[in-house]
Order: C-alpha cells, then sequence, then structure tokens
C-alpha cells in the first residue's frame, strides 16, 4: 500500500502508481497457468491477459518519460496487434510473462521518478475518442493517465481474481507482502507450485 506521506509530487505520482502495478502482480498469485488465462466473466478478459496487456505498454511509456521518439502507426494491423495483447498465446507462459513485467516495471518506475512533471509531451492521436491530431500535454498529465489505466486495468484483475476462487486482490497484496493475520485480514495460502508462491 502506498501509505499516506508528506511526499514530492513526483514520489506520490511513483508511489500510486507502483501500487496498481502491485495489484496487477498480485491477481495473479497462486493461480495455475491455466487459471491465468481463465476469462470466467462475460468478456474476454483473463488476470494474465491484463497483465500481459500491461507489461506491453511498459517500455514505451518509459521510453516516452525519457523522452525517446515513438513511431505509433494507426491502422488495421496495428490494432490487430494491440487487441492481441490481452491474452496469452500457446507459446506464453504467466510465469515468463511475470519475469518481463518485473525487469520492466523497474526500468518503468526509474523513468517516472526521474521525470519532470512540467516536462512538454505530446499526446498521440485516439480516434476512438474522436481526437485525430497530436495534442500537446505536460508529463503530469501523462502521469495522472498512467494511474488511471493502471487502476482501471488492477480492478478488471481483481473482480476477475474473485470470479476465479473469491480472492480479493488487496488481501493478495497483503499476503505477498508478508503482512501478519488480524482482525480484519488473514492471509492467502497458496498451494505449492502456483504462480508467485
Amino acid at each position: 500500500m502506498y501509505a499516506p506521506a508528506r511526499d514530492t509530487e513526483i514520489d506520490t505520482f511513483a508511489g500510486y502508481i507502483d501500487q496498481q502495478l502491485d495489484h496487477l502482480r498480485a491477481a495473479l498469485y497462486g493461480l495455475t497457468e491455466e487459471q491465468a488465462r481463465t476469462t470466467p466473466c462475460a468478456g474476454a478478459l483473463s488476470v494474465g491477459g491484463i497483465l500481459k496487456h500491461v507489461a506491453q505498454s511498459l517500455p514505451a511509456a518509459t521510453a516516452r518519460l525519457r523522452g525517446e521518439p515513438l513511431d505509433r502507426v494507426f491502422d488495421e494491423a496495428a490494432f490487430a496487434e494491440y487487441m492481441s495483447g490481452f491474452a496469452l498465446t500457446d507459446d506464453e507462459t504467466a510465469a515468463d510473462l511475470v519475469v518481463r513485467f518485473d525487469a520492466d516495471r523497474i526500468d518503468y518506475l526509474a523513468a517516472v521518478r526521474a521525470c519532470d512533471p512540467d516536462g512538454e509531451s505530446t499526446e498521440p492521436p485516439a480516434p476512438w475518442n474522436g481526437i485525430f491530431d497530436p495534442r500537446p500535454i505536460n508529463n503530469r498529465f501523462y502521469l495522472g493517465h498512467q494511474i488511471e489505466e493502471f487502476a482501471r486495468h488492477a480492478g478488471h484483475a481483481d473482480i476477475i481474481r474473485e470470479q476465479i476462487d473469491g480472492q480479493s486482490v488487496p488481501g493478495l497484496v497483503l499476503a505477498l507482502s508478508g503482512a501478519p493475520a488480524n482482525d480484519f485480514f488473514t492471509p492467502f495460502v497458496p498451494v505449492p507450485g502456483t504462480l508467485l508462491s
């Protein structure tokens, strides 16, 4: 949990972003590879698919925060590739995905902590929202949007996880952190050999 503190603006952004990434990762705790691919809700999302989508976004987000140029193409092929990022393929495992996610997360959070919230950036077109041209923004807007996106995905992962086995992600985060049982929380004990166990 990102506990109350008198942090700088950038540390506050980094703290909330890191908290959401913690929740996304924790949603896999104790699942089997099969469960990580399960789509128990009416939609096609799985916990593994959500983590894959976020993991795929981290390198580009890191580059953007570092001011590196990004070539974005908005065509049918790019859209199809983007949509395929929401599901694990037959040759991917959730366990391998976590390794990649963890490494990219470290790099991404370092870029967040090093960026100037007042620094200038450009938001690419968002044709699905009727925005067809790039728009000037500052990094503060982008970091706020990152919190919004990661929180949305963490919420999706929490709902999907609860549908799989009734476990809520906040409790899984506490269990992964080694928090002892108390009047409000009983640590989840995963089956040995499951994800993150």
